[in-house]
């Protein structure tokens, strides 16, 4: 009977400790789904009780061009982060850029909605519990928006310092998964308040 042996050349593969960023965002990110999950529920249970207009359909317009620029920035960071990996430091800043410009773009969306629905259509967080749903869920988004584009400028600006390079693509890869959960989270918005809501 012979006995089945290894060579000793081979070596066991070694588990390492995942990335403690990595981790963090991990926990920062379910916990936040849990937020966003009350305000969607929330959103959704409310629809059609409001007693007084406006109503949805009366009011809201579909922002395809503001979504497209906030799910193309999700494409714009992930490679901003594969090029900072290969050292290419040149093509990450200008993707890193490209990638606030899509963010601020679309919160510049955002509050060019909220402007017409105040003070064209009279739609306010107080008229009616449509009003109070609506800028409740949407404003949770758009503060975390506000927040990923202070975070992605600070790097910008480490960035054009000189100061931030290969090394750092951990950092990076870590802070795109908030854009990427931001972006996720617009698509379960966009559709319960422009699809479903209406």
């Amino acid at each position: 009977m012979s006995a089945i042996s290894t060579p000793l050349s081979e070596t066991p593969a070694v588990w390492r400790l995942p990335y403690r960023g990595t981790v963090g965002m991990a926990c920062l990110i379910t916990a936040e789904s849990f937020i966003f999950t009350i305000f969607v529920v929330a959103y959704l249970h409310n629809l059609g009780k409001s007693l007084t207009g406006p109503t949805p359909e009366q009011v809201l317009e579909t922002p395809i061009f503001y979504t497209i620029c906030l799910l193309s920035s999700s494409l714009t960071i992930h490679l901003a982060a594969r090029f900072l990996k290969l050292g290419r430091r040149g093509a990450f800043l200008a993707l890193w850029l490209l990638t606030i410009v899509l963010g601020g773009l679309f919160l510049y969306g955002t509050g060019h909605e909220w402007h017409r629905l105040i003070y064209e259509r009279g739609l306010t967080i107080s008229t009616n519990l449509f009003g109070t749903s609506y800028y409740s869920l949407v404003g949770l988004h758009a503060s975390h928006v506000t927040v990923g584009l202070i975070m992605l400028s600070v790097v910008l600006l480490f960035g054009l310092a000189g100061s931030f390079g290969r090394e750092q693509s951990a950092r990076i890869e870590t802070l795109s998964m908030y854009w990427h959960f931001v972006d996720a989270v617009w698509v379960v918005v966009f559709t319960v308040v422009y699809v479903i809501g209406r």
